[in-house]
């Protein structure tokens, strides 16, 4: 057994980084869940029936937006009759529901269920010979003990954040990284629980399980690093002060913790419920530092104790039909977890159906893990909302996001307001650190600062030009509507910031204000409010207060309410009086769902359709106008006839901006318009010229003129020892025998590829970090060229191909994608030599040699291309030099239809390590800086860096399409991906420099988490594997190059290290891979 640490780290792990790894890791698991497992089932618990639709509109709606998977099963499940039966009931009614699903399946389930003695493990069951019925349930227990379900408890009424009502508070926004995807939807709090979630989901591994989280509260740390005790209960918690503790639960852990490599699990002994000091001591709760340990809402159940509650949720019918009939609630956190820890078996035997969860749940115990890094944000009242996106975590926040507002010289709006899914008007002013969400203010309104506005849409008033309306809404306020069944309009509604529904009469506050200020202020009767009838205590929630009126009419009552006009005995109170009204509590009854989620879609279709309209008529097409038609076409009725319109307006496009806006992104905006129309096969068509454009653009940018003078003579002149001959001089046909050996390293990049890639090279600067090596002590890229007297070219390469051509003409693009010699080819016309008149009178014999494997992603293909260029251009007397070389082979692979950047044959033409930049223009510049590694640096880095071939094979085009068309939509997560590679690149220059190899490492991992960012499918399974057996040797690793497969850079902790993993790597048959030997090259 071990001790406790006696001091627990107070550190808390950094917040943004932590939300960008666990959303790294959702999207990776939605593209590529045969890599990242997912969840197979998220359920979510409603208050009721209408709730529970609009969270199945949430969740077709975060399906559709990539936040979950297509194979995932996701449901909404309402507690019966929308009356409530308590955390715990909902737990086993949601389970319920989904074995339900999964039987109206159909499913052939086959599981091998076990003989054994199962009247121990169903409590109260008896022994019987099994019936046909029993037997399916414990097939359907067995199958869903092996299904990984995320259950989230999103039910309830919201009191204490009263606008997040309507939408439930799990879907309340909170725009955390909003800025790394600007055209993408407003992140929402459910967006956040999921990329957590996913993470945890990794910490499941290939068991089954439950994992139970709270739909307030963002429990931020990195979830795959748990380490969860298997068939058992475990329930995560953290170190938290005192009074945050006695306003929550707290979970009293065994002293003696249970090892489980470096992490620790404790037993749970006892369950506190905001426990006051006394309570706490009491129980021995205080940790050594002052602490306690903190409940957070994450409940994980593997499996014993999940086949357990999978069999009592499949049975729990008669239970609940017991809580209802008495009206009473069972608790996750208090009832149905007591069952797992025996010193709250005797309080719970007292509570409903105690017994029987004791029964049932009792034979297994609950631990705790002890998330230490982990930062606890509840949202749990309208203050701590704001609090959470005006303090510590506000560099994270949005504050702009899908939105139209007007110019600063006709509003007032506070740079730290947070506008969200809105439309401004001029005129309007908003103050410092409020909210405002999917609404429309207009002309003449004025709202405080720190005030939350949601789902507000005032409409222009007739006389708005001769006399506009006015409404101010006070600081500290909040405003939102709320559509009812049976209404035509919206109901608007308010509150103070700091009210709390829930408190009484006597305790409570309306606007700020206590009730009876507001009662005498107003001149209103209690019984105005609240019936003389029934028991029910008096407070907001039940308060008949907020009328339903015209809209204006609503809006001036309002003002009159929270205390800001004076005519109460003239017009408005008599007016309120005979109105009809409405508590917040019949709100939450009667909200119109249906009509919600439509008017929220449409609102949203308007913004984005707004947005795209606006960039082609006046922008560069800087937007991601693919990602915004896709919400303009949720608006049903009229959705794909404005893409229609939009795509009308694409021939000015061109014409308007011809000097400045490439081609290539003009017909990408053309194509994803035609595929937002349903007009898939010319979308296909304008496709080719989208990849001619770029071929164009990259030949631009490269070299002047060069398909104008793409089949002309390059002029020059051959010469020998003794003499010079002109290429047009064919009197002088004399031969002259010349032989030309290139060999070249392979190279390796640490960092920045695809920075240089067209057509982001063309439009934005690149950065690499990369090193030029040999191979079992050889340079294995090679090309040997002669002259030869017979006329033709006979081209051979190292596979024993070979071809002889007579007939130059025939070397012409587009050529065959199967061509062996098609690099060769290509090189022939980028230098120009095929249409030289010297072969008329001689011939060359080309010899191609690449001595590494096939799809290695060592910059192969673009390093024999850069070997052949140079040998044609000394053979023929060319500028052979590195920088015009590298140039050539960027528009070489252009014209062999692979694209591909300049970072391979730099990395091969220029030896040792090197940072190399680009700067676009015309013509495109690099600036090759060669890095003055130290011996001693030298020698760390050959003796820790591992260079290993996966035996996978990839090849690099395959991933560049992919790239290249998602930066030509101007995908936002791309280009922030690329951006962020290219700062990695100067950082590494500058560790290496340092010679800080274990920075360079951390670069290396990061970088490689991009990469996949950028295409999940550049790695694998089998590499996934070897990353993982090697990390603990390991302070770095990546695939090389564009990923997918090919060599891998394993950069060990230490010298020992590299010599054992090497060992192990080479001696295990499962992953059968090959540890090079290398060098840098440093030779020139």
């Amino acid at each position: 057994m071990e001790k406790r640490p006696r001091k627990l780290s107070r550190d808390k792990a950094d917040l943004a980084a932590t939300l960008r790894k666990s959303w790294y890791r959702l999207r990776l698991s939605v593209r590529h869940p045969t890599r990242v497992p997912t969840w197979d089932a998220i359920v979510l618990t409603a208050a009721s029936p209408e709730q529970a639709e609009l969270y199945n509109w949430q969740l077709s709606r975060a399906k559709r937006m990539g936040r979950i998977a297509a194979s995932t099963v996701t449901l909404a499940v309402p507690d019966p009759d929308g009356r409530r039966i308590g955390s715990g009931a909902a737990t086993l009614s949601a389970i319920l529901a989904l074995v339900c699903y999964y039987q109206s399946l159909g499913l052939d389930l086959h599981p091998q269920v076990a003989n054994g003695n199962n009247s121990s493990g169903f409590g109260s069951f008896r022994p019987h010979e099994k019936s046909k019925n029993e037997l399916s349930l414990l097939q359907m227990v067995s199958f869903l003990s092996k299904r990984h379900i995320l259950l989230l408890h999103a039910g309830g009424d919201s009191k204490r954040v009263p606008w997040a009502n309507p939408m439930g508070k799990v879907f309340l926004p909170l725009p955390y990284l909003a800025s790394d995807d600007p055209d993408g939807p407003v992140p929402l709090l459910f967006d956040h629980i999921l990329a957590i979630s996913s993470c945890a989901r990794q910490a499941y591994k290939n068991e089954g399980g439950l994992f139970i989280m709270t739909g307030d509260v963002l429990p931020c740390f990195d979830a795959s690093t748990m380490t969860l005790p298997e068939d058992t209960s475990c329930i995560i918690t953290v170190p938290i002060t005192l009074d945050i503790a006695s306003n929550h639960g707290v979970i009293v852990a065994s002293k003696n913790g249970i090892p489980d490599g470096a992490h620790t699990v404790n037993l749970v002994e006892h369950l506190l419920q905001k426990p006051g000091i006394e309570e706490l001591v009491k129980h021995q709760a205080v940790l050594e530092d002052g602490r306690t340990l903190l409940d957070t809402g994450m409940i994980a159940v593997r499996g014993e104790a999940w086949k357990d509650l999978a069999m009592l949720s499949c049975s729990c019918k008669p239970m609940i039909s017991e809580l209802l009939k008495s009206g009473k609630e069972m608790s996750l956190y208090e009832d149905l977890v007591a069952a797992w820890v025996p010193a709250k078996h005797e309080w719970l035997l007292s509570r409903p159906l105690g017994q029987e969860l004791v029964n049932r749940l009792g034979r297994q115990r609950m631990f705790s893990y002890c998330a230490y890094d982990l930062t606890f944000l509840h949202f749990g009242t309208s203050s701590e909302v704001l609090d959470h996106l005006s303090g510590a975590s506000s560099g994270l926040v949005g504050r702009r996001h899908l939105c139209s507002i007007p110019a600063t010289t006709v509003s007032d709006i506070a740079g730290s307001a947070i506008i969200l899914s809105s439309k401004i008007a001029p005129s309007v002013s908003i103050g410092e650190d409020s909210l405002i969400y999917d609404s429309s203010i207009s002309v003449g309104i004025q709202i405080g600062s720190q005030s939350i506005v949601v789902g507000v849409n005032v409409p222009v008033s007739d006389d708005s030009v001769t006399n506009p309306f006015r409404f101010i809404l006070p600081d500290r306020h909040c405003l939102w509507e709320v559509p009812l069944v049976g209404c035509t309009g919206r109901v608007t509604v308010y509150c103070g910031l700091h009210d709390n529904p829930k408190n009484s009469l006597r305790d409570g506050t309306f606007c700020g204000k206590p009730w009876r200020k507001v009662l005498d202020d107003l001149g209103i009767q209690e019984t105005d409010l609240w019936s003389s009838i029934g028991t029910q205590e008096k407070c907001l929630w039940n308060a008949k207060i907020f009328p339903i009126l015209s809209y204006f009419e609503m809006l001036s009552v309002a003002t009159w309410l929270m205390g800001l006009n004076d005519q109460r005995n003239e017009s408005l109170l008599p007016l309120w009086k005979k109105s009809r009204r409405v508590s917040l509590e019949e709100l939450h009854r009667s909200i119109d769902f249906p009509q919600m989620c439509l008017g929220f879609g449409d609102h949203q279709a308007d913004l984005a359709a707004g947005m795209v309209k606006a960039c082609l008529n006046f922008g560069l097409l800087g937007r991601n106008l693919s990602q915004l038609c896709e919400e303009v076409l949720q608006k049903e009725d009229s959705g794909a006839k404005i893409c229609k319109d939009f795509l009308g307006l694409c021939p000015n496009l061109q014409a308007q901006n011809s000097k400045i806006l490439p081609r290539s992104r003009v017909y990408q905006v053309q194509v994803d318009l035609l595929r937002a129309c349903g007009d898939e096969l010319t979308a296909c068509e304008l496709e080719h010229k989208v990849w001619a454009a770029v071929a164009d653009e990259t030949t631009s940018a490269v070299r002047y003129g060069f398909k104008e003078h793409l089949f002309e003579s390059s002029n020059r002149t051959f010469t020998n020892e003794n003499r010079s001959i002109t290429a047009d001089d064919p009197m002088d046909q004399s031969f002259c025998s010349r032989t030309v050996k290139v060999e070249l390293p392979v190279r390796v990049d640490f960092v920045g590829g695809w920075s240089d890639t067209p057509p982001w090279s063309l439009e934005r600067a690149g950065c690499v970090l990369n090193m030029a090596i040999t191979l079992e002590d050889s340079l294995p890229i090679g090309t040997i060229i002669e002259t030869t007297k017979k006329t033709g070219l006979l081209i051979s390469d190292d596979a024993g191909n070979q071809v002889h051509i007579e007939d130059f003409t025939s070397i012409a693009t587009p050529f065959d994608s199967h061509d062996p010699f098609r690099l060769v080819k290509s090189a022939l016309l980028v230098t120009g030599i095929i249409h030289d008149k010297i072969l008329l009178f001689m011939g060359l014999q080309i010899k191609t040699w690449a001595n590494v494997p096939r799809g290695s992603g060592l910059g192969t293909s673009s390093i024999l291309a850069g070997a052949v260029v140079k040998g044609l251009l000394q053979i023929t007397d060319g500028d052979d030099s590195n920088e015009n070389v590298a140039r050539l082979v960027l528009v070489l692979e252009q014209l062999m239809g692979t694209g591909g950047g300049w970072q391979d044959q730099i990395g091969g033409l220029y030896p040792g390590i090197k940072f190399t930049a680009s700067f676009p223009g015309v013509p495109l510049r690099l600036q090759v800086i060669p890095l003055l590694a130290s011996p001693p640096l030298i020698k760390e880095l050959q003796q820790r860096l591992l260079v290993v071939f996966t035996g996978q094979v990839r090849l690099a085009h395959q991933v560049l399409q992919k790239v290249v068309v998602r930066y030509l939509q101007r995908d936002n997560l791309l280009i922030s991906s690329i951006k962020r590679l290219t700062e990695l690149a100067k950082i590494g220059r500058e560790a290496l420099m340092n010679s800080d190899i274990d920075e360079v490492g951390e670069i290396m991992l990061e970088a490689w988490r991009l990469h996949q960012e950028l295409d999940p499918f550049c790695s694998n399974e089998f590499v996934d594997e070897l990353f993982a057996f090697a990390d603990r040797y390991c302070c770095g690793y990546k695939l090389v190059g564009a990923g997918g497969g090919g060599f891998a850079l394993l950069l060990a902790k230490d010298a020992g290290c590299a010599k054992e993993l090497s060992h192990l790597l080479e001696q295990d048959p499962k992953f059968n891979v090959k540890v090079y030997n290398w060098n840098i090259f440093l030779d020139s």
